[in-house]
């Protein structure tokens, strides 16, 4: 089992009654509540406990990026990636993702992301997303094109990998008269690539295409169980089985000393969803185009009061009796863990560890006693289930089925 350290890199150094008075900080709450100093403190400690991390034992560390929102400081997930790079020696730099949609030009994030995989030898791990409907306003990207745009910037990615230039791309939204980087990856074909995302049935099926591993986000037991259904289904169509090595898992765990220390600090994933600072207005994390005609319609009631959250709005103690969020000490974090991994089974395992205001001690705690307590313990239970990564399985990287939105896309086999 591969298991990596993730933190959205909150900027928690602001005053919170501020956003709380605002409501949904995504997106418009105004940057005049950033504090530079403080970013640059948040920025390096982050660094510091990422490097900490590789020091225990995690296999990778995952990253992200969001825009105009201070539950995450990752403006472009690809900076941190080459600070990793050259910072850290063994961890899988494991990007989750790249929001393919708000991209102009993929062939420079084909070659950003070479460059990558080259300082880093070899560590890459290229995750791509469709990015949140607050990021397409943020960049200014029609929602309506999300997916085309996706599909079409991905497709043009693993041909610009895959096939010596120069060639010549003319797809719906993506013109290159010349495609002939310098810069391309040291694995070959090219990095392994995978998909994180949430309950988006579309997205599931494309990946199982694709034979990328699908990384359900903090989804609950019984839609993660879905989402594994879904993915088998599409990927017996497509004429393989899926494993452990195409489906991974990421879950919010905090660990401390003492039971009561991790419940407290654990209360801080509470953060994203405005417990404390809010999050985005529902209309905005699902404009118009972005979401199917049925799903948008259920987020605008909610928005306007005439419905319930689609989502649902489980307290933290909902949450912790689920084991949507786990925290305690080491053993008591070991057993919810074999629970939740023997009812989902995933290959690759994120353990989204820290957030909010939760202190750098307590962070550097939390992920020493990760990775150096329950991790072995986790990986043997792993071992026991039958439990491959991608490694472990070797897993193939090739690009076996394309949805040929992109009449340009067919090169990449």
């Amino acid at each position: 089992m591969h298991l990596m350290y993730f933190t959205e890199q909150p900027m928690a150094a602001y005053d919170a009654q501020e956003g709380l008075n605002y409501g949904a900080t995504a997106l418009t709450f105004s940057n005049k509540h950033f504090d530079p100093v403080q970013g640059s403190r948040l920025y390096n400690e982050y660094l510091e406990d990422y490097v900490l991390a590789e020091e225990c034992g995690a296999d990778g560390i995952m990253l992200n990026e969001h825009h105009n929102a201070p539950f995450c400081m990752q403006a472009r997930t690809n900076m941190f990636a080459a600070i990793l790079a050259a910072a850290t020696k063994r961890v899988k730099i494991v990007i989750l993702g790249n929001p393919l949609p708000l991209s102009e030009n993929p062939v420079q994030l084909a070659e950003e992301l070479a460059m990558i995989d080259m300082i880093s030898k070899g560590r890459l791990v290229s995750g791509f997303v469709r990015g949140g409907g607050q990021e397409q306003l943020a960049n200014g990207v029609n929602p309506a094109f999300n997916r085309e745009r996706f599909v079409e910037a991905h497709d043009l990615v693993v041909k610009t990998w895959t096939q010596p230039g120069p060639f010549r791309w003319e797809g719906t939204h993506y013109q290159q008269r010349v495609v002939n980087p310098w810069a391309v990856p040291l694995q070959k074909p090219y990095p392994r690539v995978w998909i994180p995302g949430v309950l988006s049935k579309e997205t599931v099926i494309w990946t199982a295409q694709q034979r990328y591993p699908y990384i359900a986000l903090n989804t609950s037991i019984e839609a993660t169980k879905q989402i594994r259904a879904t993915y088998d289904e599409a990927a017996a169509a497509c004429g393989y089985t899926a494993g452990s090595e195409n489906f991974g898992y990421l879950i919010r765990v905090h660990v401390q000393d003492t039971e009561e220390k991790a419940l407290k600090n654990a209360r801080q994933f509470m953060w994203m969803q405005g417990e404390f600072t809010g999050l985005a207005h529902p209309v905005w994390a699902n404009p118009s185009g972005y979401f199917s005609p049925s799903g948008r319609r259920q987020f605008v009631e909610f928005a306007v009061g005439r419905a319930k959250n689609p989502r649902g709005n489980p307290t933290f103690e909902d949450q912790i009796a689920s084991t949507m969020i786990v925290a305690g000490t080491p053993d008591q974090v070991i057993e919810r863990l074999k629970y939740i991994i023997s009812n989902t089974r995933p290959g690759i395992m994120g353990i989204w560890a820290n957030d909010g205001n939760v202190s750098q001690e307590d962070r550097q705690t939390c992920i020493r006693l990760l990775f150096q307590e329950v991790a072995p313990a986790i990986k043997s239970y792993a071992a026991e289930l039958g439990l491959k990564d991608p490694w472990e399985a070797n897993a193939p990287v090739h690009l076996r089925y394309s949805t040929d939105l992109a009449t340009p896309a067919a090169a990449a086999e």
